[in-house]
């Protein structure tokens, strides 16, 4: 770090960067709390979705009894034809949310089958959407994360480091400025005494 200058040059570019800094702090701390609020969002929506996977995957068992049976064919029942994610800007953080999802029911008869899979289709549509509906929220939240622990780092560069930085350097300069000052005062005066008794 390049030694501070001790004059009124340094003091005013210190003063300079004290107010500039004063004045990012607080958009910065704005975009925190808002970063909170929607890591609070993705958190609240994504326990909101498992318990919803959950509640789903226990009516299945209580709708349709018979899937314990297990000679019963259901692979390929519905397969994920296409889905389409997006992106969205929060804050200036990219975060995935899911568009649409298309689903492909496999074709049966429906002598062959039991007179249940339609239902069970269904079920399954939305299992596969709400677990991919989780996996884009666990993403959406680790990008959030990330963006708050940045922006925290950057709050805390501004309200711990730069700013307490920059006070401590005016009062360095301004206290060895008042000195020099004292001093100048009191040579002058020595000055004059002398001239006086000389």
């Amino acid at each position: 770090m390049a030694k501070l200058a001790l004059n009124k040059s340094a003091l005013s570019k210190e003063k300079q960067r004290k107010v500039s800094y004063g004045r990012y702090l607080p958009s910065l701390e704005m975009k925190q709390k808002q970063l909170l609020l929607e890591r609070k969002k993705a958190e609240e929506a994504l326990a909101l979705c498992r318990s919803e996977i959950s509640s789903v995957e226990a009516s299945i068992y209580q709708q349709l009894p018979m899937l314990a049976v297990e000679n019963i064919q259901m692979d390929g029942l519905v397969v994920v034809e296409s889905f389409n994610l997006e992106e969205e800007n929060l804050l200036g953080t990219k975060v995935p949310y899911l568009e649409s999802i298309v689903f492909k029911r496999a074709e049966y008869g429906y002598l062959a089958r039991p007179h249940w899979f339609d239902e069970l289709a269904l079920v399954l549509e939305k299992v596969m959407k709400l677990k991919m509906q989780e996996q884009v929220l666990n993403i959406r939240l680790a990008r959030l994360k990330v963006a708050v622990r940045t922006i925290t780092q950057r709050v805390n560069l501004f309200s711990k480091v730069l700013i307490p930085e920059a006070e401590s350097n005016i009062k360095k300069i301004g206290l060895f400025l008042a000195d020099q000052e004292r001093a100048g005062v009191v040579r002058s005066k020595l000055a004059k005494q002398k001239q006086h008794a000389g």
